[in-house]
């Protein structure tokens, strides 16, 4: 069977709403030392999202050599349990991952690292940001199409 996925649109020239944030949420970014745990949120749920995250130790790598790779693009929810959810973004105004430990989901959190997302993107100057999602992750794709996202086109998910 073919999977497909979409590339989703989001305008950033005009008004934002702002991310409400679930409870005793704490918004951070990447650092070093929280690198494992990122890591961990990211592998756990790249399944669902159909994403692929490299091994810890070339993930980690990424942050030092490639110019998409910028900590502060790397947005962290957590609360006192630990990480709750990661948007990892690329400066190329492209939101890589975007994912919700299992614990957490239903409760706004992944609509409000998009939503801080779209913020970050237009202060940056970004006219738009753009993402890819899966056809079939229809709870991701309402998620997105909530928040303003429209669709740009549809291709063929290649393996690698």
């Amino acid at each position: 069977m073919t999977d497909y996925f979409q590339l989703l649109r989001r305008d950033l020239t005009g008004s934002l709403p702002a991310p409400q944030w679930p409870a005793d949420t704490r918004l951070d970014h990447y650092r070093d030392e929280l690198a494992p745990a990122i890591h961990a949120v990211l592998r756990m749920t790249q399944d669902q999202g159909g994403g692929r995250v490299a091994r810890l130790d070339e993930w980690r790598r990424q942050f030092v050599i490639n110019a998409e790779f910028d900590p502060t693009l790397c947005l962290v929810a957590s609360n006192a349990d630990g990480i709750l959810g990661v948007a990892q973004c690329w400066t190329s105004a492209f939101i890589k991952n975007l994912c919700v430990h299992p614990c957490a989901q239903g409760q706004g959190l992944g609509r409000a690292l998009l939503l801080q997302a779209f913020q970050m993107f237009k202060q940056r100057g970004e006219p738009y940001v753009d993402l890819k999602v899966l056809e079939s992750n229809l709870r991701a794709r309402q998620l997105y199409e909530s928040a303003g996202m429209k669709f740009v086109l549809r291709d063929i998910v290649t393996k690698d």
